[in-house]
């Protein structure tokens, strides 16, 4: 009965995987939002974000989990042309460390600049458990655009997605 019972919950696990492997985040079409919030970490989503801001599809854009010694000369140099914005409508955010501190960093910018929406800059296999958090912290409070950027993930990094999603979710039926 226990082997029966742990062959059904491996089966469940394995399902959920492929499903979460195949389902990944997708980029938004072209909807305007207030703001264009960047959780930093993987390639391309700065640069998306920059060109979410060009295209006029949000007024203003914050890069959360930015690292402290970063400057936006710095990033002035990496985007080129988008550069340009960084001066008058970018915002570096440094006071995160991992996805759920990105989302509480996130609501008391946008409390500060009382907007009501925002769109969610991030890789495509992160999109799920970034916004499950954003989710939690914002309770309803401002419009979520998801915009993944899409990658290429590797196995391990779709596995090691899964679980942490997976984990967090138990973390917080537990209080955890």
């Amino acid at each position: 009965m226990i082997v029966r019972l742990f062959s059904i919950a491996l089966l469940l696990y394995l399902l959920g995987f492929i499903i979460f492997s195949v389902t990944l985040g997708s980029a938004a079409d072209s909807q305007r939002t207030d703001a264009v919030v960047v959780i930093t970490g993987g390639s391309g989503r700065i640069e998306h974000g920059a060109d979410v801001l060009g295209k006029g599809y949000a007024r203003r854009m914050l890069i959360s989990g930015t690292d402290p010694s970063v400057t936006k000369k710095d990033l002035a140099r990496r985007l080129g042309a988008n550069g340009k914005l960084l001066g008058c409508c970018v915002d570096l955010g440094s006071e995160s460390v991992d996805t759920r501190s990105n989302a509480e960093e996130t609501k008391r910018w946008l409390d500060k600049h009382h907007y009501k929406s925002f769109r969610l800059v991030t890789s495509d296999w992160h999109m799920r458990r970034a916004r499950y958090e954003f989710r939690r912290v914002m309770k309803g409070k401002y419009k979520l655009v998801p915009d993944a950027v899409r990658t290429e993930p590797h196995f391990v990094t779709l596995f090691s997605e899964y679980n942490k999603l997976l984990l967090r979710r138990v973390a917080v039926i537990f209080e955890l």
